[in-house]
């Protein structure tokens, strides 16, 4: 069988594709779609027509490129940035008009959950009771477990493109003021729930999304091509030592460093306060990269829903005809 998950995010549209007859989704063929929808959203954080026809046909594009990849279920899913769209369900309709995909409204929570399952599931046991940070574009997701469902998950509006847009300005690179209201905004919204899972003392710390991964990689992680099982780790000392690099250089000038994609350049400042910020609150000197997140989370949900003895109905389903 081959399932697919298209993920609706603030920076990229993404399709996932993967072989589900062994224990674990084995990924064959992923297509991004660079929409850059939050550069799109007005001061209420409404999506224009225009940016929803183009998501519109980002869907329809997936789901062909998906029948032509023999996939028998694709499901579609769309987080912060259209979870807190007032013109919400218009988006939804028009995509469904358009592709036929129903696009579900994952909750943060629901975020937050199924990347600790992802993250669990490759990490495995050996991890004890873990934490885990992920720093997506609209928000920032914090759960804490020790088993495959955390006991602890919250969802903040923390993202590296949402802090940016709505401190940074057309300062560039931004004064240090700046900063420091990012950095107490962080502290002001993870202060309660960072102060639990210190007292848990997680015997692991996990990070995922495409910011901690680029930030790990300037601070000296092994690139990429070196494969998804390469240790890889982000330091919190060595993350302040390049937080005040790209804190004085403009984004253009961020883009060549180490890791820092062009795409990625206008946030990765917001990203690496917010990153070194959550460490700090948890006490945390080192995070270890996990290759697997949300969407990888997705599928296993999807597949274990199937699965023999497995009770309810899958929630973001939808059959490709």
């Amino acid at each position: 069988m081959r399932v697919g998950v298209l993920d609706v995010g603030s920076n990229t549209v993404r399709l996932e594709i993967a072989d589900a007859t062994g224990a674990v989704p084995l990924p064959v063929h992923t297509v991004k779609y660079r929409l850059r929808l939050a550069d799109d959203v007005d001061s209420e954080g409404r999506l224009p027509e225009y940016a929803v026809e183009r998501l519109a046909e980002a869907a329809t594009a997936a789901e062909e490129e998906a029948r032509s990849w023999g996939v028998t279920r694709l499901a579609a899913f769309a987080t912060a940035i259209v979870r807190e769209a007032p013109n919400r369900d218009q988006i939804v309709e028009a995509v469904h008009k358009r592709s036929g995909l129903q696009l579900r409204i994952m909750s943060g929570r629901r975020e937050a959950e199924l990347t600790f399952l992802a993250a669990r599931r490759w990490m495995g046991w050996r991890a004890g009771p873990m934490v885990l940070l992920d720093i997506g574009g609209g928000s920032v997701e914090v759960a804490f477990g020790r088993s495959g469902v955390p006991d602890l998950a919250v969802s903040a509006p923390l993202g590296a493109g949402r802090l940016t847009r709505e401190h940074f300005g057309p300062a560039d690179p931004p004064p240090a003021e700046q900063l420091r209201a990012v950095r107490r905004q962080v502290r002001h919204q993870l202060r309660d729930v960072t102060a639990r899972i210190r007292w848990e003392q997680p015997h692991t710390a996990v990070a995922t999304s495409r910011t901690l991964h680029q930030l790990a990689r300037l601070c000296g992680a092994a690139p990429g091509r070196e494969g998804p099982f390469t240790p890889r780790y982000l330091k919190r000392g060595r993350l302040r030592k390049e937080l005040s690099r790209l804190a004085r250089l403009p984004a253009a000038e961020r883009a060549e460093l180490p890791g820092i994609s062009p795409a990625r350049a206008g946030q990765a400042l917001a990203g690496a306060l917010v990153a070194h910020t959550t460490m700090t609150l948890l006490d945390i000197k080192t995070l270890q990269l996990c290759p697997w997140a949300l969407r990888e989370g997705v599928l296993i949900h999807e597949l274990e829903q199937d699965a023999p003895g497995a009770s309810g109905s899958p929630t973001t389903a939808h059959t490709c005809p």
